[in-house]
């Protein structure tokens, strides 16, 4: 797999003949660093037929299986981002324990709630996805993390269109909406460690510091490494998942060093 996500990047006809003929698979970025194309090689493309075959094929008590697991982490990862005396974070621990297969009781919003109400030390927050300042940056940085996920996936084989739970048909990347939920919290710590530092506006160097994050070190099944490779083993765990080896989700959270403090942040 061949990912290009530079718009100065040009090409010749016979790099691409040969990328493809060597059975590589080219993906092309926009502007917005989301895919927005792929090639693929015609002579050696049965891989590709059976992954998005076995994508399709997944049972939907499965999908629900594994959306529970995203919404565990996700509220399990906002917890984590609250300090240890704080009641609040004890609360959000059951409430991750409660969540039950699909999400049917919506556990998630109940979460956001008591989340958001404790996110800064300073009082109640208001998640705004129009408003600036502080959400203008958590904006920012979950387009980062989306954008990511989503090539992460297209490059597993898999068709980010096809969600686990969110579904639009305006939306081509409800799986990668669906893989990025627990990894918010991840974008939550960072635009945090910019407001306790008063920078609390979308600009370069603020944008400069969210995305290093893709390069900062997480735990992906008792590994550490880079975010940028866990979002892959991610991915890879996911097709396992529909191939039927697996039934459990590699997902990416905070790496802890040898006296418990998070790293990477």
């Amino acid at each position: 797999m061949l990912l290009v996500d530079h718009p100065a990047v040009t090409y010749s006809h016979r790099a691409l003949t040969e990328l493809v003929e060597n059975g590589a698979a080219v993906l092309f970025c926009g502007a917005d660093h989301l895919p927005a194309g792929i090639l693929l090689p015609l002579a050696d493309h049965s891989q590709v037929v059976w992954r998005v075959d076995e994508q399709l094929a997944a049972a939907k008590p499965l999908k629900k299986q594994l959306w529970k697991q995203l919404v565990q982490a996700k509220i399990r990862g906002q917890a984590g981002n609250l300090p240890d005396d704080c009641p609040a974070r004890e609360k959000l621990l059951k409430l991750a324990g409660s969540v039950r297969s699909g999400d049917t009781s919506n556990v998630e919003a109940w979460a956001a709630k008591v989340y958001w109400q404790h996110w800064l030390p300073g009082g109640p927050f208001r998640r705004d996805t129009n408003g600036r300042g502080l959400n203008g940056l958590l904006n920012y940085g979950y387009a980062i993390m989306r954008a990511a996920v989503a090539r992460a996936l297209v490059a597993a084989g898999l068709l980010p269109v096809l969600g686990l739970h969110h579904s639009n048909r305006s939306n081509a990347f409800c799986l990668a909406d669906d893989l990025m939920e627990p990894l918010r919290p991840l974008i939550d710590a960072k635009v945090r460690w910019l407001d306790e530092h008063e920078w609390r506006e979308v600009s370069r160097p603020t944008k400069a510091h969210l995305l290093r994050m893709l390069g900062e070190s997480v735990e992906t099944a008792g590994q550490s490494g880079p975010l940028m490779v866990a979002l892959h083993h991610m991915a890879a765990s996911l097709v396992h998942c529909y191939q039927g080896e697996s039934r459990k989700l590699e997902i990416p959270r905070p790496c802890k060093s040898a006296d418990t403090v998070a790293c990477g942040f």
